[in-house]
């Protein structure tokens, strides 16, 4: 204990290791902070790429959704089974049909999905960037587990405060 008094009374003599010690103390703060700040960021652009994915997915079904319902028009329906001989011609249309309707509601349902997804990924980009602007904003004033030992610190003891007595008269 002793000699760590004398080498902070030595440290305050000299304000050029003063700074030097300040610097020591404030680099892993400064990193850990930097780190801080790199997450952040790389949470945020993790999430736009996700976005833009289902961005991509919701534009790929939109246009599988295009192309089922052109062939989903009764001629078009007869034109794709034209080559195909029946007895019953309009029971392989109403089947063919159903089989677009249920495609269809498939993927608008995926769609759906997608809308549900893209709302969140846009309101969890909203909260991370806020995260990393706060990250940044932060200075360096986040203290380490070393800082706190080789620093001195000042506590004050807090009493609580007794409430006194008035004697009336």
């Amino acid at each position: 204990m002793g000699i760590q008094i004398a080498s902070t009374k030595a440290v305050m003599k000299h304000p050029k290791l003063l700074a030097f010690v300040v610097i020591l103390l404030a680099i892993p703060t400064l990193a850990s902070l930097a780190q801080a700040q790199t997450i952040a960021q790389d949470r945020v652009d993790s999430l736009r790429q996700q976005l833009e994915e289902i961005k991509n997915n919701q534009l790929d079904l939109e246009s599988r959704l295009q192309v089922l319902d052109d062939q989903s028009q009764p001629e078009n329906i007869e034109k794709s089974l034209a080559g195909v001989g029946s007895t019953h011609p309009e029971d392989l249309r109403e089947f063919r049909r159903k089989q677009l309707d249920k495609e269809k509601q498939s993927i608008q349902q995926q769609l759906a999905l997608l809308t549900t997804s893209q709302t969140r990924l846009e309101s969890a980009i909203a909260q991370a960037e806020a995260d990393a602007y706060h990250q940044s904003a932060k200075g360096p004033s986040v203290s380490t587990a070393a800082d706190n030992e080789t620093t001195p610190t000042i506590t004050k003891s807090v009493h609580p405060r007794r409430a006194k007595k008035r004697i009336r008269n």
